[in-house]
């Protein structure tokens, strides 16, 4: 049976051990202990077994020493020290955390999927265990070059740092942290929102064509919506029946699923109705349903490809994208829609956003103002004519009026 009893080891002050069973389950060990005092305080505290930690009596006394002097913190203020560690490491907002808060914060915004293959990609391995207070401009720029020696554009580069941004208004707004550092200014690369893709009326014909060949009809059917409205990728995957007013001819693009989560709507033209009268509708809500009635239809990247192809559009041609484009610059460049009814119909949340195809709806009234200019001068050079006919005349009539009245003073 194990002896409990305390037993001082001769000539090592302060120094004792009590006898256990060894954990290999034959014989004993014994297991040193030190006392001593530290600012007035009685110390007692376990330094180690026989076996276990190879501690011998010498090495206990050793240890008493520098800990009495100071040099090394005692068990108890290890264990603190460790304690407030780990406090003040949980109450240590890093990116890598702050992300995952983040995360759950906007689990149900449809972007969230994108902030998170750019935050693991590229903001993770470069920030993610640094906290905000240790953030410094420098960081920020050794991570905006990464990103443009690795070829990515600029928008990409600019989409990072905004998550960057977002993630430290996010800490703010929620008091993780005190303040941002002043000195932490983030510059966005210049972008050239003012490109646009644009089809021509015998690339549309060939599209159209290349659709009607195309083997899964429901799927074509969402493309030629996408050009007939100008509906965005989500909008039109998301789409469902009872978002069809047939009556009043009017679609709901729902908030829960739109861009700026907020619920709107676009007239129903013919040729939008005539697809839409033409999808077969099924028990799924979805007008444009997946595998499994209550999920829409999933993957279409590798069909936009193959109509692409087909077609013999660009490859930098991004189909449902581009055709949101064509269905603006066609409207913009026909002159008989204001950038007003395009912004609306656009579901752009300020016209701002609108302004890249100003240019083509400039050149239609350029156009109209000179077809005015044209019918002006017409009519300016008719009336010319007309007063170069009538002046003969004019003097004729002059000259007869004269010969009248000489004749008369003669009489």
């Amino acid at each position: 049976m194990a002896s409990r009893k305390r037993q001082s080891v001769v000539g090592y002050a302060g120094v004792y051990f009590i006898e256990v069973p060894r954990a290999a389950g034959y014989g004993m060990e014994k297991i040193y202990y030190i006392r001593y005092r530290k600012q007035g305080k009685l110390i007692e505290e376990k330094v180690g077994g026989q076996y276990r930690d190879n501690m011998t009596a010498a090495k206990a006394a050793s240890i008493r020493g520098v800990r009495m002097e100071g040099k090394e913190f005692s068990n108890e203020e290890k264990r603190a020290a460790a304690r407030a560690a780990k406090v003040e490491e949980e109450s240590r907002y890093s990116f890598n955390k702050l992300w995952s808060l983040f995360e759950d914060a906007k689990s149900a915004n449809r972007t969230v999927k994108d902030d998170r293959i750019r935050y693991n990609l590229h903001i993770a391995p470069s920030l993610g265990t640094k906290s905000i207070p240790e953030l410094t401009v420098h960081d920020i720029d050794k991570l905006r070059v990464k990103l443009e020696k690795a070829g990515k554009s600029p928008q990409t580069v600019k989409h990072v740092l905004t998550l960057v941004k977002r993630l430290l208004n996010f800490a703010l707004r929620k008091g993780y942290v005190e303040s941002i550092p002043g000195t932490l200014h983030i510059t966005m690369p210049t972008v050239d929102n003012k490109v646009t893709e644009n089809l021509t009326q015998d690339q549309v014909q060939k599209l159209l064509q290349v659709l009607d060949e195309e083997p899964d009809q429901v799927q074509a059917s969402l493309v030629r919506l996408a050009l007939f409205t100008g509906m965005r990728r989500g909008a039109l995957l998301n789409l469902q029946w009872t978002d069809l007013d047939f009556e009043r001819g009017f679609i709901t693009l729902r908030g829960d699923v739109a861009k700026k989560q907020k619920t709107e709507t676009i007239p129903m033209n013919d040729q939008a109705r005539a697809i839409l009268n033409g999808l077969p509708q099924t028990r799924s809500p979805y007008v444009f349903p997946g595998r499994y009635d209550d999920k829409p239809r999933g993957n279409i990247s590798p069909m936009l490809k193959r109509v692409r192809e087909k077609a013999g559009l660009p490859e930098t041609f991004r189909p449902l994208h581009g055709l949101r484009h064509s269905f603006a610059s066609w409207l913009a460049s026909s002159g008989q829609v204001s950038m007003y009814e395009l912004q609306k119909l656009l579901t752009h949340s300020s016209p701002q956003l609108t302004q890249c195809y100003a240019h083509l709806h400039d050149d239609a009234l350029r156009k109209a103002s000179g077809v005015a200019g044209t019918l002006f001068s017409a009519a300016q050079n008719k009336e010319s004519e007309q007063t170069s006919q009538e002046a003969p005349k004019t003097v004729e009539t002059k000259i007869c009026s004269k010969k009248r009245q000489a004749k008369s003073e003669s009489a």
